[in-house]
C-alpha cells in the first residue's frame, strides 16, 4: 500500500450523487480516518478540490495535471521547491538611474550625464557591467530613458556660439592689464630721477613720489588683472577658493622684478643701495594675459568638440592631450617673443627661461583654476615661492657665525650660470609639476562638464 494513499470521500447516500465530499487535509505524522499515516511533504487532494489559498503559484511549476495525475503533480511541487527559484534580475540601468535621479532629471544632454559619471569614478570598465560598452553609450541610456514632459527638447551644441558682445568684453578686459603696466612704466620713465646731493634730504621727496606712483601702478594693474580674470576661458571655475594663491602670485612677480637684483646684492654683501628693477619680465607677462585667454579658449572649445565625437573615456583623454600641450607651446612661443620686444623697448636684459617658466607656470595654475581645480595651484604656486625666498635667505643666513656653508650651494650656482638661476629652476620644476598634474585632469570629460555639478559633488 502507498505511503500516500488517494483522498478519501464521503458516502453518497442521501446526498447528490454530484455532491463532493472536502479533502481531508492534515499535517505530516497523523492519520487518516482510515488509519492510513501521511507521510511528510505529501498532502492529498480530492479531484475536485482547488488549491489551497496559503500556496501561491510558482512560475516555474509546470501546468495542473488532470484528475488522473495528481500523485504525480504532488510530487513534481515536491521536487520544484527543492529547486532554487529562477529570479529575473533587476534592470542595472534602472538602479544607476534611480541613485543618480537629479543628475538624470537635471541633465541638458547625454555630455552632461557622461561627465559626472566619470566625475563620480564610473569608467568604461564600470559601465561594462551595465551592459554598455563605454560611459558616453551608458549615459546616452540614461538620458533617454528619463521622462520628460511635453515636446522632446533638442540638446544643446556642445560648443554654443558666443554672443560678439561676450566675447568681445573678455577679449577687451584682458587687454587691460598689458595698458596699465605699460601706462606706469611710462610714468615713471618720465618722472625726474632720484638727484644725490650728498647726506641733503632734497632727493627725499622725488624718491617718495616715485614709490607712492609706484604703489598706485601696482594697485591700477591689479584691478585689472582682477577685471580680465573675471569673465572669459579665465574665470575661476566652481571648486573651492584659496585666498593663499593670490600671495604666492604676488610674491613670484616681486621676485621676477626685484630678485635678481636683490640676489646680486646680498652675495655682494649688501644691499647697501637700492637696486633697479627688472620691469620687461613683468610688462611681457601683463601683455601676454590677452594670448594666454585666447589659448585657454582654443583648448576649451576644441576639448568640448572633442567631447562631442569621442566614444569612450580613454579616446577622449587621447585626443585631448595633445590639444593641452598645443595651448601651452604657443603660449610660451609668444610670451618667448614679448619678453625679447619688451625687453628691446625698455633696454634691459631679459632672463628668458625663468620669465617663460613662471608664465607657463602661471598659464597652468589658471587653467587649473578655470577648472574647478585649486588644491594643486596653492600648493605648486607655495612650493615655488618658497624656494625662491629659502635661496635668498640662505645667502644672508650665511653671514652668521659658524654658517658658511649655507650660502655655498647658491653661490655656486649663481657664479656658474648667473642669478636666473633660481627662479629659473623653482619655475621650471614647478610648471612641470602642475603640467603632469594638467595632463591627468584636465583630459578627463568631467573637467570640461557644466560648472554646476548635478550629485552634489566636489569634481
Amino acid at each position: 500500500m502507498d505511503s500516500a494513499p488517494g483522498p478519501a470521500r464521503a458516502a453518497a447516500g442521501g446526498r447528490g450523487a454530484d455532491t463532493a465530499a472536502a479533502a481531508v487535509r492534515t499535517e505530516p505524522g497523523t492519520r487518516q480516518p482510515d488509519g492510513t499515516a501521511v507521510s511528510s511533504g505529501v498532502r492529498p487532494f480530492g479531484p475536485d478540490q482547488p488549491d489551497r489559498p496559503d500556496q501561491p503559484d510558482r512560475p516555474d511549476q509546470p501546468d495542473r495535471a488532470g484528475p488522473g495525475d495528481r500523485g504525480g503533480a504532488a510530487t513534481g511541487r515536491d521536487e520544484s521547491s527543492r529547486r532554487p527559484q529562477r529570479r529575473s534580475g533587476a534592470d542595472p540601468v534602472k538602479v544607476l538611474m534611480h541613485r543618480h535621479r537629479e543628475l538624470c532629471e537635471r541633465a541638458v544632454d547625454p555630455l552632461e550625464i557622461a561627465a559626472a559619471l566619470e566625475a563620480h569614478g564610473v569608467t568604461d570598465r564600470t559601465a561594462a557591467r551595465y551592459r554598455h560598452r563605454d560611459v558616453f553609450s551608458l549615459a546616452e541610456e540614461m538620458y533617454a530613458r528619463v521622462p520628460r514632459g511635453g515636446a522632446p527638447e533638442t540638446p544643446p551644441d556642445v560648443d554654443p556660439p558666443t554672443p560678439h558682445g561676450a566675447r568681445g568684453a573678455w577679449a577687451g578686459l584682458t587687454l587691460l592689464p598689458g595698458a596699465a603696466c605699460a601706462l606706469l612704466l611710462l610714468v615713471l620713465n618720465a618722472m625726474p630721477g632720484v638727484v644725490h646731493h650728498g647726506t641733503s634730504s632734497t632727493h627725499a621727496p622725488n624718491t617718495a613720489a616715485r614709490l607712492a606712483v609706484t604703489a598706485i601702478g601696482a594697485l591700477v594693474v591689479a584691478v585689472a588683472l582682477r577685471l580680465a580674470l573675471r569673465l572669459g576661458p579665465l574665470r575661476a571655475g566652481d571648486g573651492p577658493s584659496f585666498p593663499s594663491t593670490r600671495l604666492w602670485v604676488c610674491c613670484l612677480l616681486a621676485y621676477a622684478a626685484l630678485g635678481d637684483g636683490l640676489l646680486n646684492a646680498a652675495l655682494a654683501g649688501g644691499p647697501d643701495t637700492t637696486w633697479p628693477a627688472d620691469t620687461a619680465p613683468l610688462l611681457a607677462l601683463c601683455v601676454s594675459v590677452a594670448p594666454a585667454a585666447w589659448c585657454a579658449h582654443l583648448f576649451m572649445a576644441g576639448a568640448r568638440r572633442r567631447l562631442a565625437a569621442s566614444r569612450g573615456l580613454a579616446e577622449f583623454a587621447a585626443s585631448v592631450r595633445p590639444l593641452l600641450l598645443g595651448a601651452v607651446i604657443l603660449y610660451a612661443v609668444v610670451l618667448a617673443l614679448l619678453l625679447g620686444l619688451c625687453g628691446a623697448v625698455l633696454g634691459q636684459s631679459v632672463d628668458y627661461a625663468g620669465a617663460a617658466c613662471l608664465g607657463v607656470l602661471l598659464l597652468l595654475a589658471r587653467l587649473l583654476v578655470a577648472h574647478g581645480r585649486t588644491h594643486a595651484p596653492a600648493v605648486v604656486l607655495g612650493a615655488a615661492t618658497a624656494v625662491e625666498t629659502l635661496a635668498v635667505a640662505t645667502v644672508f643666513a650665511a653671514r652668521l657665525p659658524g654658517c658658511d656653508a649655507l650660502g655655498v650651494p647658491v653661490e655656486t650656482a649663481v657664479d656658474a650660470v648667473g642669478p636666473d638661476v633660481v627662479p629659473g629652476t623653482a619655475c621650471f620644476l614647478a610648471a612641470i609639476a602642475l603640467l603632469i598634474h594638467a595632463l591627468r585632469t584636465l583630459t578627463r570629460a568631467s573637467a570640461h562638464a557644466s560648472t554646476e555639478d548635478p550629485l552634489g559633488g566636489t569634481a
